[in-house]
């Protein structure tokens, strides 16, 4: 948003983002790659972060007086009508077998849960509040990830995992600023 000259770049910011990228290489367990082939995914991880980044810049620009719900819509059919092109050529689904009930749901619910719901939320939230604030979220997908793989796959939570989403936290609350703003507000001022 600071380079593309749509919000100034505050010191506060600028040490809330640092913090939040520290906070996940703690969460992740260092800076180096293993030879498992995780480069790649933390590659195109960075990729997506700054594709998040671009869209809500778009999106900001394009679509600020635009219903959220609208917008969501919108951007759900032009994608699913992008998606059947794809899925089509690569997967040929014609050959696949029928997927189960089981399947159905779990499709159902992620694409009115995860993508619908979410869509509209994202819409709603860069409206009022703008894309800056829209985009911390990405700060908590690897929170959210780790907290899903100890609710349903049963992983466990290291102290590692924990400190890195304390740290991810506090760096959302340094970013934003009001938490801040609270201890300022509470400090007596100086009489000259």
């Amino acid at each position: 948003m600071a380079v593309a000259g749509e919000e100034r770049l505050f010191a506060r910011r600028v040490a809330g983002v640092i913090a939040g990228l520290i906070g996940v290489i703690i969460l992740r367990g260092g800076v180096g790659l293993d030879a498992a082939g995780q480069g790649v995914g933390v590659l195109l991880c960075l990729a997506a972060a700054a594709s998040y980044g671009v869209a809500a810049l778009l999106a900001r620009r394009q679509l600020a007086n635009s219903p959220p719900l609208a917008t969501a819509t919108f951007q759900l059919l032009s994608s699913s009508a992008m998606m059947i092109f794809v899925a089509g050529f690569f997967d040929r689904p014609w050959t696949l077998p029928m997927p189960g009930i089981t399947t159905w749901f779990a499709v159902l619910g992620l694409a009115a849960l995860s993508t619908a719901l979410a869509y509209i939320v994202f819409f709603q939230i860069l409206r009022r509040s703008g894309a800056t604030k829209v985009m911390l979220v990405t700060l908590l997908i690897p929170v959210t990830a780790i907290l899903l793989g100890y609710l349903v796959l049963g992983e466990r939570i290291s102290l590692r995992e924990i400190a890195g989403a304390l740290v991810i936290g506090s760096a959302l609350l340094v970013i934003d600023g009001r938490v801040l703003k609270l201890f300022h507000a509470g400090q007596p001022r100086e009489v000259v």
